[in-house]
């Protein structure tokens, strides 16, 4: 087993590979450099990842970058969080939210 205490960045070309074929829930940040509240998940995406590691994977994709999938997935707001679990989103959250609320809103799907 792979120690992942960070965050991994994904991209429309390699989202396939990192998201679709994990073999763990993926926890997907769709974010932007412009986006405060995107910078300010990015302790608690850490942290969750640390925590979480062995149970979940947590990736970021930057939409300005990757319109493919930002647009395949219809995100419009930011940051939006998505869930995929078996190559398919199981979840959908918007909006920064504290550590705690994250973790519960994603019991369902851990």
């Amino acid at each position: 087993m792979t120690d992942v205490t960070d965050v991994v960045d994904v991209t429309d070309a390699d989202f396939e590979a990192e998201v679709i074929g994990a073999d763990l829930p993926v926890l997907v940040e769709f974010t932007a450099d412009w986006c405060p509240p995107c910078r300010q998940m990015g302790p608690v995406l850490k942290a969750l990842a640390s925590e979480e590691g062995d149970r979940l994977k947590v990736v970021q994709l930057d939409v300005d970058t990757n319109p493919e999938t930002t647009n395949a997935y219809k995100v419009l707001s930011m940051p939006t969080f998505m869930v995929f679990r078996d190559g398919e989103p199981v979840k959908s959250m918007v909006g920064a939210r504290a550590k705690r609320r994250l973790l519960e809103e994603l019991a369902d799907v851990l």
